[in-house]
């Protein structure tokens, strides 16, 4: 057996990666790593969405989606039901604000990019680099370092899982961060996996999109994301646990 480390990391995206076509209504790809302590993740996380899916389905085998639960589709219809929807995103944001983890966000800005590099340069990869040092130095801060820590992503395609998992390694052996290479190990989950961490990581990334887009408007989901995002000693989040490019 490996040296396993003290921390799981789970990942999803908000917004597509294309630049040729960029939705001028919500032109930003977001890229959320969400850091556990795995004896949190399986004594509290865990048990809590459990629960939540028992107290509204009956039954666990609902895979929590953002964009399902937003459109009100099968199976979150019965969140056409106004009473039922209030109680349901109260409940849904008390678990995200109770669930411990620490946030790590990289987001494109995928207009100014796309002058910036052109639409050749895939925001992905430059999401997923950003992303990976900043988890990376905070697992270090714990002393994980040289720990294996599995960097959990959702499979998308035979192909796009292959460039995903060529460029996470490309990214590793490129790293000028001494420790990063032996620490962070890839896993692809299929979309089909019912994982408490994946459905987090889904819920938390369009939050994050939206409020970069327009600041000023009221954004609860993001509000509750506020306190776990990585921060230097200062308290600053900007670069520690957000990183926007350009």
């Amino acid at each position: 057996m490996g040296d396993f480390g003290e921390y799981i990391v789970y990942v999803d995206e908000s917004g597509d990666h294309g630049l040729k076509n960029i939705n001028k209504d919500y032109p930003v790809f977001v890229l959320a790593f969400c850091i556990f302590h795995k004896r949190e993740y399986l004594t509290q996380v865990v048990p809590k969405i459990q629960e939540l899916k028992f107290k509204y389905f009956g039954h666990d085998m609902v895979v929590l989606h953002e964009a399902e639960i937003r459109k009100s589709r099968r199976p979150f219809d019965i969140l056409m039901n106004r009473d039922i929807r209030r109680d349901f995103m109260i409940d849904l944001s008390s678990v995200i604000e109770k669930s411990q983890f620490t946030l790590v966000a990289s987001c494109i800005m995928k207009e100014k990019f796309s002058v910036k590099h052109g639409v050749e340069e895939n925001p992905y990869h430059v999401a997923m680099k950003f992303g990976m040092e900043r988890v990376f130095l905070e697992l270090q801060s714990r002393g994980q370092r040289g720990k294996l820590t599995h960097v959990i992503f959702e499979q998308r395609g035979l192909q796009e899982d292959q460039a995903l998992e060529l460029e996470f390694r490309r990214i590793k052996d490129r790293s000028r961060l001494e420790g990063l290479e032996e620490t962070l190990e890839i896993v692809m989950a299929s979309k089909k996996a019912n994982s408490a961490g994946l459905q987090l990581a889904d819920m938390v990334a369009r939050p994050i999109g939206r409020h970069l887009l327009n600041s000023e408007q009221t954004n609860r989901a993001f509000d509750l994301l506020t306190n776990k995002f990585r921060r230097n000693q200062s308290g600053n989040v900007k670069g520690w646990g957000l990183k926007v490019y350009p």
